[in-house]
């Protein structure tokens, strides 16, 4: 890569941070972006908390070599069980410790109280950041007077990637899980879509319960949020290069994974293959 070009390097297990990427850059539209997802290594949401660090360090350290000055984690499973110790043990080790690594979870941790009225607030996610207990944790430390109640969703991604996200044979999945959380807390009236895929079910969701129930997406929190550290970080946005780029890399098929992205950005799009390790 041209040296000049210093991307802000967006990372993802998969394909689900790219609804994450799509705000970012709607908001900020100027700067320029590399994408890579670990597709080859996917799902991260059932790994262990060692090998979901490990494969993500990777990632960043590909990201750095690539001429990333920045690097957001816009996957809920890295950003649980990765972010802290990259941040903390590993970013003062590097060469650059002026690199920096964000996450997901905050910034729409941050957004929260915010939204909601009645304080009781419903998460659904994949099943390792449910078992982290992230959103939980974040919430407890900024906001302990909101209640929150968790249900993991094992099926909403494989519905998405497969593009049945608008089939009616999905009702039954997301309706399962819905109930199942409302359960936990009647008096829930913000649901956090958290895990990155979910916002292409945002509509259905949005159907199946009562209009009094708001359904936040990540997407615009995490580019607002980052609109916001850029604006603060003058130091960290010069380095940033501007000129509207934007490249896909992917660690399986590249033409795969250009047929699954158009699925999530909503346009075409022409991906490279690339190796982590």
């Amino acid at each position: 890569m041209n040296e000049q070009i210093a991307p802000i390097g967006i990372f993802d297990s998969g394909y689900g941070g790219l609804t994450i990427l799509r705000e970012i850059r709607k908001l900020m539209p100027q700067y320029d972006y590399l994408y890579l997802g670990d597709n080859a290594r996917s799902p991260y949401g059932s790994r262990s908390f060692e090998i979901v660090y490990k494969f993500t360090l990777q990632a960043v350290e590909r990201l750095f070599e690539m001429g990333c000055p920045l690097v957001i984690l816009a996957c809920n499973t890295a950003s649980a069980k990765a972010l802290r110790t990259i941040q903390q043990q590993d970013l003062p080790q590097m060469s650059d410790p002026s690199r920096r690594v964000l996450g997901i979870i905050r910034p729409t941790v941050e957004a929260v109280d915010t939204i909601t009225a009645s304080k009781h607030v419903g998460i659904l996610a994949t099943e390792g950041t449910v078992s982290s207990h992230s959103y939980q944790m974040e919430i407890a430390k900024l906001f302990p007077h909101i209640i929150v109640s968790e249900e993991a969703c094992p099926m909403w991604v494989p519905l998405v990637e497969n593009g049945e996200a608008d089939s009616p044979g999905a009702d039954y999945y997301v309706r399962k899980h819905l109930d199942a959380l409302l359960c936990k807390d009647k008096a829930i009236d913000t649901i956090v879509l958290a895990c990155t895929h979910y916002p292409l079910l945002r509509q259905k969701i949005k159907r199946l319960i009562t209009p009094s129930i708001t359904v936040v997406s990540q997407g615009e929190y995490v580019a607002s949020s980052l609109q916001d550290y850029l604006g603060r970080q003058t130091e960290m946005d010069a380095r940033l290069s501007k000129s509207g780029s934007i490249r896909y890399l992917t660690t399986e098929q590249a033409d795969k994974f250009a047929e699954k992205a158009s699925v999530f950005l909503e346009e075409k799009v022409q991906a490279e293959q690339a190796t982590i390790d």
